[in-house]
């Protein structure tokens, strides 16, 4: 059986080699599958899936205000100068 298995990886090794170009694009497609897939994870991972880094991230809000003076309303961040503070 671990004599087969020889034989067949070197059988695969010279098709490997006689096929260059077919080999290239295979190598090529599985770096980029595997780059694409690394990179979705990472993102997947930081957005979802690790905790804010927020002692209470439960409490957190987003404030906005809206412009509708112009042809489409915007979204306007709000400044700390914004605020009154007592």
């Amino acid at each position: 059986m671990v004599a087969e298995f020889w034989q067949d990886l070197r059988y695969g090794a010279r098709m490997l080699v006689k096929n260059s170009g077919f080999s290239l694009i295979a190598i090529l497609m599985l770096a980029a599958g595997i780059g694409a897939n690394t990179a979705v994870f990472s993102v997947v991972n930081a957005v979802l899936l690790k905790p804010l880094p927020v002692a209470q991230p439960d409490e957190l809000v987003s404030l906005y205000t809206s412009d509708f003076s112009g042809p489409r309303w915007l979204r306007l961040a709000f400044n700390k100068s914004d605020f009154r503070f007592r």
